[in-house]
């Protein structure tokens, strides 16, 4: 059909134009024909036109050798009719003893064997190629119409060709005398007609069957479609590949960790921000939950061991905030938050409100002695004013210098005399033990502030309220390791809970205003895992719990730092004066509070 040229002026909207006094032509709408959008839609078309093709390739596959078998059946046949006529001695004798003619013997036999055959003709020819028996009489006595040298040489032959009578199948025999000696040969043809009727009638039923298939094929993909439209809510193509993009764009773009597991607890999404989270890399995908995390919190959690929302976990040195929401197809999507900064300043929160307490209690006392130094001033007993004076002085010079005088490293040393300052306010008696020797030798000062303000706070928070509440540090030094011993009178740790307390979210207390706790214990136990070290609780000796941080190459060589002309005992060696302990002591406090780690 010949399709229409549309005119320039009215090819599209940029080239409508208007004459003067008329209305413009509106434009004309073409009718597009194409593939329908929906997804049910289209797997359904191509399902049917597969089916379709499959049934006419399966009929015509089936259709080519039934044709083929056919003529080689017809072919088998004529031979076999052939080889029949020639084995009889008379015809071979009547050849050769009689004239061609219409009345000979051998057209009378030969007709005979030709109507109890069904045969279309039996033809008898001697070595010229000359016929003495034909379906058509004014044959007889002519050269036969096809070559019959194969025949004669002594071959049988079986072909499809034409002849006088037409496209036949044929089959070909010498024909031999008595001696055995080739004297002509038989043909015998059956009309290629009835073969390709044969074909034809096989046709009908053939079609059917095919209808049949076709008919199932196309339910089953009715039925297959109907479930693509469930799975795929009716949406087209190109809106679920728009989808997929906005996923990966929306997935890799939120500053969110986001973890997808399928059925079988398998990894099937990582994003970039869990990726950084979790510290693994897109080759943890396709690998089960447990093999790509390892053993711990973090595994349990995502993978629904732990349930609950807003679940904190540790991994690495991340504080980390979980949810978890279970799928339709039984696999889960986990959410992950990064909390680790917000977790510091809530510690640092809760150690600053420490500090300031501790500060107003000492405001507080500071008053009253001012108010009794102003009563002797007034009372003008000046030597008990000073008296007085030298007392409350001595009191903080002595408690800083017995805290240096053992811990040589000052950021460690000002966060003790700040939290000795907090316990006393709490009254809580805070000891060094006279075990404690600690060269100015740590290669990490921050990593052990953490430990230790953690230890301490939790021991002052389980001994609070108690009669003759106390508490003791030990801090020493064993070659490059350093142990930390934290004992306090508290009511101790049923030994069924010494490992869960160590347990990421794990708690007794009441959760402050800004989060949640649970975390200072894990941290400890994971500074002290990563240096190579432990971190464990047991019963102290008259009650209570000791807890004890091991914490090996936590120190530097003391070869390193031993100087020939000093001292050969690295800690006296490294010891300062009295005044240059008081004074650091005094210059890192305030930095010592607000870098310990937050509480059990």
């Amino acid at each position: 059909m010949k399709r229409s040229t549309p005119h320039p002026l009215t090819a599209g909207p940029a080239r409508r134009r208007t004459v003067k006094g008329m209305s413009p032509t509106p434009p004309v709408r073409r009718l597009r024909l194409g593939l329908p959008r929906r997804v049910f839609q289209q797997v359904l078309l191509m399902q049917v036109a597969i089916a379709a093709g499959v049934a006419v390739l399966a009929t015509g596959l089936f259709l080519a050798p039934l044709s083929a078998l056919l003529d080689d059946q017809a072919m088998r046949r004529a031979l076999a009719i052939a080889q029949t006529t020639a084995v009889q001695p008379q015809i071979a004798e009547d050849l050769q003893m009689t004239r061609p003619s219409a009345g000979g013997p051998v057209q009378v036999e030969a007709e005979r064997i030709r109507k109890a055959s069904g045969a279309e003709y039996v033809v008898v020819m001697n070595m010229h190629g000359v016929r003495w028996s034909h379906t058509d009489t004014a044959e007889i006595g002519h050269l036969v119409s096809t070559d019959p040298r194969q025949a004669l040489a002594g071959q049988n032959v079986m072909e499809i060709d034409t002849g006088t009578l037409g496209r036949s199948a044929r089959g070909k025999v010498p024909l031999r005398d008595t001696d055995g000696k080739i004297i002509g040969a038989v043909s015998v043809g059956i009309k290629y007609d009835s073969v390709r009727a044969r074909l034809i009638d096989a046709i009908p039923g053939l079609f059917a069957y095919a209808g049949g298939a076709l008919a199932v094929g196309a339910l089953a993909a009715y039925l297959i479609s109907r479930r693509v439209q469930r799975q795929t809510r009716d949406l087209a193509f190109s809106d679920i590949s728009a989808l997929l993009a906005e996923r990966e764009a929306m997935l890799h773009g939120i500053r969110e960790g986001v973890v997808a597991l399928d059925r079988g607890g398998r990894v099937r999404l990582l994003n970039d921000e869990a990726q950084r989270l979790l510290g693994v890399d897109a080759e943890a995908i396709g690998q089960p939950l447990d093999d790509a995390l390892g053993p711990g919190r973090t595994t349990d959690v995502l993978a629904g061991r732990v349930t609950g929302t807003d679940l904190l976990t540790v991994r690495g040195h991340r504080v980390l905030v979980a949810n978890r929401m279970p799928t339709d197809d039984g696999g889960a999507v986990a959410t992950l938050r990064d909390r680790t900064e917000l977790e510091q300043l809530g510690r640092e929160l809760d150690s600053t409100r420490g500090l300031i307490d501790a500060l107003r209690a000492q405001d507080h006392e500071h008053a009253n002695r001012m108010h009794t130094l102003l009563g002797l001033l007034e009372l003008e007993m000046y030597d008990e004013a000073v008296e007085f004076v030298g007392e409350v002085v001595g009191d903080h010079r002595v408690t800083a210098e017995q805290v240096t005088e053992k811990i040589h490293d000052p950021l460690l040393a000002a966060l003790l005399v700040g939290k000795a300052t907090v316990a006393a306010e709490r009254g809580v008696a805070l000891r060094i033990s006279d075990r404690t020797l600690l060269p100015d030798r740590l290669i990490d000062p921050g990593g052990l502030v953490t430990v230790v303000g953690n230890l301490v706070d939790n021991a002052l928070d389980a001994v609070a309220g108690t009669p003759h509440a106390r508490v003791e540090v030990e801090l020493r030094a064993e070659g490059r390791t350093a142990v930390l011993r934290v004992r306090d009178t508290g009511p101790g740790i049923p030994e069924e809970r010494r490992e869960l307390i160590f347990t990421d979210g794990w708690t007794t207390k009441k959760p402050p205003a800004h989060g949640k706790r649970g975390i200072g214990l894990s941290l400890v136990r994971r500074l002290a895992e990563r240096q190579g070290g432990s971190a464990a609780v047991a019963e102290a000796e008259g009650g209570g719990a000791e807890f004890t941080v091991v914490l090996p190459e936590a120190l530097t060589d003391p070869e390193a730092l031993t100087d020939p002309e000093a001292p050969t005992d690295p800690g006296l060696a490294a010891e300062p004066s009295p005044k240059t302990a008081v004074t650091a002591v005094t210059e890192a406090k305030d930095d010592a509070e607000g870098a310990k780690e937050g509480s059990r």
